[in-house]
């Protein structure tokens, strides 16, 4: 597949208000989906939060096989995405691929579950230069990462509970899945997963935290991801400012635990679920490293990670050391200049073929690992 070409016609044709989009020269389509988060998820947040409206009712697409097909793959963006631009034409390949119906789930906060200023030119501009006189000049601020950005420094527990909200919700989603209750997918028993980035770490979590046997028999792809969190290096101009990520990486590095024990009870309810508990282990390699350990050798022949040489991000040192158990591990370095938030970049054209071959070769692998 040209996927430069790919990835300029999805874009142009992708509109989530639309219901049903049939895809130039394709069998494939694509079905926006309507979805309302758990009623309960709404005791997490404070009244600014619960304003935002998107983030509890809101639509993520599918992409439609040419057949009906017994086989589904989410698909897991990455932090302060705005938009599916960048991942249509990973969810378009798979579906070509594999004949899966391929769901893209947005995290909490993010893409379309976010309001519209937060990714809009104008007012991201006026809100960076009030930003600015308050918070002071911080390094690697710019008005692209701005709003996650200040909304992390102001809380830091806002990352546990977003992604406390997204799992819930997906657990949500593979129950309407699994009992033949979705509007498009039909019944299946088995959901693999392909993840980048932040959305592998939730991914992670997810699977090793199944005591319920959602993801029983679910294969799992890590791309750029599978670090524990304090070997990540979030700041970067288009993820978050280095107020926030010391914010962030302070608070789960030395007050998290302090909170959970002292906190109010729903924190601790969160933190004593599985789910917490698997996400405690994935913040450091020394915190309750035998229940990581344990977990992940059960799961290694359901999981494959590739990570980039040169990902500044989620070095892959930091993967290594996470998934060094038996895990199948690939680092492999693109020959051309790529960073973790844009692996397959838009470059000059005599550059272009180089990403077409890389990204078809890395789409072949999970493809086929996920198929």
């Amino acid at each position: 597949m040209v996927y430069s070409i790919k990835h300029t016609e999805l874009s142009s044709v992708f509109d989530s208000g639309s219901v049903l989009i049939p895809l130039p020269d394709s069998e494939i389509k694509i079905f926006n989906t309507n979805f309302v988060s758990e009623p309960s998820s709404k005791d997490l947040f404070t009244e600014n939060d619960l304003s935002i409206t998107e983030n509890f009712e809101f639509s993520y697409p599918v992409f439609m096989p040419a057949e009906i097909s017994d086989k589904v793959i989410l698909l897991l963006h990455g932090l302060n995405e705005r938009s599916w631009n960048k991942y249509l034409t990973w969810a378009y390949y798979l579906a070509m691929s594999t004949g899966s119906y391929v769901v893209l789930f947005p995290i909490s906060f993010h893409i379309n579950r976010a309001p519209v200023s937060w990714k809009d030119p104008r007012s991201l501009q006026k809100y960076y230069r009030e930003q600015n006189v308050t918070r002071g000049k911080i390094r690697s601020s710019t008005f692209a990462n701005i709003a996650l950005s200040c909304r992390l420094s102001e809380d830091p527990g806002r990352f546990v509970k977003s992604g406390y909200q997204t799992a819930n919700d997906i657990k949500v989603l593979i129950n309407q899945i699994k009992t033949g209750q979705h509007p498009v997918i039909p019944a299946v028993n088995t959901i693999n997963i392909f993840s980048y980035s932040i959305g592998a770490f939730l991914s992670q979590i997810m699977i090793m935290s199944d005591n319920e046997g959602i993801f029983n028999d679910s294969k799992l792809f890590l791309f750029c991801g599978g670090s524990v969190f304090n070997n990540m290096q979030g700041e970067s101009r288009h993820i978050m400012d280095k107020l926030a990520y010391d914010k962030l990486y302070d608070y789960y590095e030395n007050l998290f635990e302090n909170d959970i024990r002292k906190s109010n009870p729903l924190l601790k309810k969160i933190a004593s679920s599985n789910l917490g508990l698997a996400f405690r282990s994935m913040i450091s390699l020394n915190r309750f490293k035998d229940v990581r350990e344990k977990t992940l050798k059960k799961l290694k022949d359901r999981i494959y990670a590739i990570a980039l040489a040169r990902d500044k991000v989620i070095p892959p040192t930091g993967i290594i050391e996470t998934l060094g158990y038996g895990i199948r591990l690939e680092v492999i370095d693109f020959p051309f200049n790529y960073t973790h938030e844009n692996p397959f970049p838009q470059l000059q054209e005599n550059d272009i073929h180089k990403v077409d071959k890389s990204f078809n070769s890395l789409m072949y692998k999970a493809a086929r690992f996920l198929e």
